[in-house]
């Protein structure tokens, strides 16, 4: 196995951002990759690149995880549950769709969301009242510095609001090779409480849904607000939707009396970070290549050949504008490399 030298990763990021890799392999077997690893000892780690913003050539050698594979590892007659095992390198949404055709429930809202199977525990993926958490039974991993390969069960991982332990504490510490999740089988915890789901279904005249239906309301509702990566480069929510004391909400919905939010607790709510950014003027604006989506202000848009740089410049003009304008201050969910 042998590295190439000068390969483009346009192809690589859902943002389509045309910066280099001045070495780059693609690895499909995990002795591969443990073998790799004895001579690379800082390696830049690839997924399916939809949570990434490049804004520079890649020094670090480049490790594409190519990892395939799903199988039923778990699956009693008399469970309604089922342990289902991916390898890191399947495509999230063809995985969703994997276990839709099983009849194998819980993923079913997380229909469409870009990137692979290895990268949704990293930064706990959530969709329409449902996060990775809920279903995740364990996951693989190989430690970079000694090959060896460990399991991190569910309260290993620390799991948060778009968070990990594998992107704080763990971050370039370890490769997440395989994941598995615990699924439903016959009675199914239908959610469709959240977002415009039940508006999506009530089109369609449907009161008692299938997972199938409630993937197809999700699918529907994505593709109407959020762009495809492969038509214009994208990685879906750019921000994390903060979360800000009561009383700063309180004063906040004097100023703006239909500001929405969800309740976290007595003493805190969540605010969309796509309307506060709208309000600040910012959907639907081009800067060059780089904008803002025009259906879904949480969405940052590579128009065809914006940097990194470029798209990261108009992020941070927009955590400044929102601020000034709201005294919040949002996060980038994306990782800036």
């Amino acid at each position: 196995m042998k590295f190439k030298k000068h390969i483009s990763l346009k192809p690589y990021n859902t943002f389509g951002i045309d910066a280099y890799a001045e070495s780059f392999m693609e690895v499909n077997a995990i002795n591969d990759l443990q073998t790799v690893l004895k001579e690379v000892k800082h390696p830049f780690i690839l997924g399916g690149g939809s949570n990434i913003l490049i804004t520079k050539n890649i020094v670090k050698p480049v490790i594409l995880i190519n990892l395939k594979g799903i199988e039923i590892i778990e699956n009693h007659p008399g469970s309604d549950f089922v342990l289902v095992k991916s390898q890191a390198g399947e495509n999230w949404h063809e995985f969703v769709l994997w276990c839709l055709e099983n009849n194998f429930g819980g993923v079913e809202n997380l229909s469409l969301i870009p990137g692979n199977v290895g990268t949704s525990p990293m930064q706990n993926i959530g969709a329409y009242g449902v996060e990775i958490k809920d279903v995740f039974e364990q996951l693989e991993a190989i430690e970079i510095k000694t090959g060896s390969v460990k399991t991190f069960k569910k309260e290993d991982c620390n799991f948060g609001y778009r968070e990990s332990v594998f992107k704080n504490i763990y971050k370039d510490k370890y490769i997440i090779t395989s994941v598995t999740f615990r699924l439903t089988k016959k009675e199914h915890n239908i959610q469709i409480s959240y977002g415009a789901i039940q508006e999506e279904l009530a089109k369609e005249n449907i009161e008692k849904p299938t997972i199938k239906e409630v993937s197809k309301a999700v699918i529907a509702i994505r593709q109407s607000k959020l762009p495809d990566p492969k038509e214009l480069g994208n990685s879906g929510s750019f921000f994390k939707n903060p979360v800000i004391p009561t009383k700063h909400f309180l004063t906040l919905k004097e100023k703006y009396p239909n500001i929405p939010c969800y309740k976290i607790s007595e003493a805190l709510v969540k605010i969309p970070a796509g309307w506060l950014v709208e309000k600040s003027g910012f959907k639907g604006q081009r800067f060059g290549d780089a904008g803002v989506h025009k259906n879904q202000a949480l969405v940052l848009v590579n128009y065809g050949n914006a940097t990194g740089t470029e798209i990261y410049n108009l992020a941070k003009k927009i955590l400044k504008s929102v601020k000034e304008n709201f005294g919040i201050d949002l996060e980038i969910e994306v990782n800036i490399v």
